[in-house]
C-alpha cells in the first residue's frame, strides 16, 4: 500500500509507472477521495468545535427563549455533523478499498515494456560454470539460442516417462488436467530436493518455518494476491480460508501487525509448501509435463529488513537463489523484468532461468523481488528503530528454488545418451547415495 501522501506528492510519477506496467489503476478515483476526505475532515472538525460552543453557550444562557433558540440550533447542528461523519466513513472505506487496487511504484531503474523487453543481467555457460554480469544487459530475444553443437535430449515428460517416474495419465484421473504423479525415484527425487534445498539456506542463515497452508482473507491483502488476483486462487467458502499460493503468503504475515525490536532485524526465514493456482491454462507444448500445474511444490526466501538494507538485500537474496541453481550444476541466467511483467507489490523484480534443453527453452525456477515497504503498509508490519522511532520495515522475497522447473531441467540437462540422467553430486546423500536414474 502507498502512503496518501506519497500518493499526493508523485502523482505524476505513479501515473507513468502505472502506464508502463499497463496497470488499470483508479489512481484519479482514489485522489478525488482523497480531496474530498480533507475537506470532510475539515468540515466535521468545524461542526464539533461549534457544537461545544453551543453546549457552553446553553449552559450559561439565562433567558428561556434564547436557551430553547440555543437548543433548537444544536439539534440543527447535530443533524447535519451526523451526516458529514456518515459521510466521512462511508468516504474512508472507499478510499482504504480502492487503495488496495493501486500497485506498488516502481524503481527508477526497472526499463518498460513486457515480456520482450526483459533484460539479461547475468549468464553462466554451459552446466552453470563461468558465470558473468552482463553490462550492458541484453535484451532475452538476443540470448534465447541455445549454444553451437548442444546435444538435444527428449523432452522431460517423454524422460520421465520412460524412467517410469512421473505419470501424468494417473494424475488426470485422480484430479483432472495439469495434475501429475510423481513415483519411486521421481517422488524420491522431488522430497531430496526439498530436504536439500531447506538446509541449503539454514546454512546460509535462513530461519525454517513450517506454516498452514491455508491463510485468511487478510494475509492476501497484505502480501498484495488480493483483491487483483481472487479469480487464480483456491477458496474454500465454508471455512473462509485460501489455499497459498506462495509461502510468501504465510512467512510475510508471520509479523502482521507487530512492532519489531531494532536489534531483532534482519529476519530471514526459509519455508516449503506445495502451492495451489487456479490460473487458466491452454494445452500445447508450452504448459506441457511439469512446467505449469495447479498444484506445486516450492522453498521459498523472505527476508524482512530495516529500508537502508534492502536493495543489498535483494542482491544477496538473488545470490541465494543462485547458489541452488549453481549447486545443481544447471545453465543459467538472470534477468531484470520490464515494468509490465513486475510483481503488482514489486519494486522491481529479477527472474533466475534455467536452460532445458529438451524442450529448448528456458524456464523460471525463481523469482526474486523487493517489496520496499509496500506489503509492511499492507500488512501492518513495523519495527523500532535505535532512535525510538516506529517504522515500516521492507520485506523481499525469493523461490529458492520452485520444484517442477528444477525438477524438469534436471531431467532435460542431466539426461545420458543411454536414456539414463546423471544426478547433481550435492543430492547424492539425500538419495542414499544414488548417482542417477535408469530406465526400468
Amino acid at each position: 500500500m502507498l502512503p496518501l501522501q506519497t500518493i499526493r506528492e508523485e502523482t505524476e510519477r505513479l501515473r507513468a509507472d502505472y502506464r508502463a506496467r499497463g496497470a488499470d489503476a483508479p489512481l484519479d478515483a482514489v485522489l478525488a477521495l482523497d480531496s474530498e476526505r480533507r475537506a470532510l475532515l475539515a468540515e466535521v472538525e468545524a461542526a464539533r468545535a461549534e457544537r461545544n460552543r453551543a453546549g457552553k453557550a446553553i449552559g450559561t444562557a439565562r433567558d428561556a427563549d434564547e436557551r430553547a433558540r440555543l437548543i433548537e440550533e444544536q439539534r440543527a447542528g447535530a443533524a447535519a455533523l451526523d451526516e458529514r461523519e456518515a459521510r466521512l466513513r462511508d468516504v474512508e472505506a472507499e478510499l482504504g478499498r480502492l487503495s488496495l487496487e493501486l500497485p506498488n511504484a516502481l524503481d527508477p531503474r526497472v526499463q518498460p515494456g513486457g515480456d520482450d523487453e526483459a533484460l539479461v543481467v547475468r549468464a553462466s555457460g554451459d552446466s552453470g560454470a563461468a558465470e558473468s554480469t552482463l553490462d550492458p544487459p541484453v535484451s532475452r530475444l538476443d540470448s534465447d539460442d541455445p549454444p553451437p553443437g548442444e546435444h538435444q535430449p527428449p523432452p522431460h515428460w517423454e524422460i520421465g516417462e520412460s524412467l517410469g517416474i512421473v505419470d501424468f495419465e494417473r494424475g488426470v484421473k485422480l484430479s483432472g488436467p495439469h495434475f501429475y504423479v510423481l513415483r519411486d525415484d521421481g517422488a524420491r527425487l522431488q522430497r531430496a530436493l526439498i530436504a536439500w534445498m531447506l538446509d541449503l539456506h539454514r546454512g546460509r542463515g535462513y530461519r525454517e518455518v513450517y506454516t498452514p497452508f491455508v491463510v485468511r482473507e487478510e494475509m492476501l491483502y497484505g502480501t498484495g494476491q488480493l483483491p487483483k488476483f481472487a479469480e487464480t486462487m483456491y477458496h474454500d467458502a465454508e471455512d473462509d480460508l485460501w489455499m497459498v499460493p506462495t509461502a510468501e503468503v504465510p512467512v510475510t504475515n508471520l509479523y502482521r501487525d507487530e512492532i519489531l525490536p531494532a536489534d531483532a532485524l534482519p529476519i530471514h526465514h526459509c519455508a516449503y509448501t506445495p502451492c495451489f493456482r487456479r490460473e487458466r491454462m491452454s494445452a500445447g507444448r508450452e504448459v506441457r509435463g511439469l512446467k505449469r500445474g495447479h498444484q506445486f511444490d516450492k522453498v521459498e526466501m523472505v527476508r524482512f529488513v530495516e529500508p537502508e538494507r534492502s536493495w543489498e538485500a535483494l542482491e544477496e537474496l538473488l545470490d541465494d537463489a543462485l547458489t541452488v541453481v549453481r549447486a545443481l550444476g544447471l545453465r543459467y541466467r538472470v534477468l531484470r523484468l520490464a515494468a509490465a511483467d513486475t510483481t503488482f507489490a514489486g519494486a522491481m523484480t529479477y527472474d533466475v532461468e534455467v536452460w532445458a534443453p529438451g524442450s529448448r527453452e528456458w524456464l523460471e525456477v525463481s523469482s526474486v523481488t523487493n517489496f520496499l515497504d509496500f506489503q509492511a503498509r499492507r500488512a501492518g508490519i513495523r519495527y523500532r528503530g535505535t532512535d525510538g522511532r516506529v517504522r515500516h520495515l521492507h520485506t523481499l522475497n525469493g523461490s529458492g528454488l520452485g520444484l517442477p522447473r528444477t525438477l524438469a531441467a534436471l531431467l532435460e540437462q542431466g539426461w545420458q545418451p543411454d536414456a539414463s540422467v546423471r544426478l547433481p553430486e550435492a543430492l547424492h546423500p539425500y538419495l542414499g547415495g544414488l548417482a542417477s536414474l535408469t530406465p526400468a
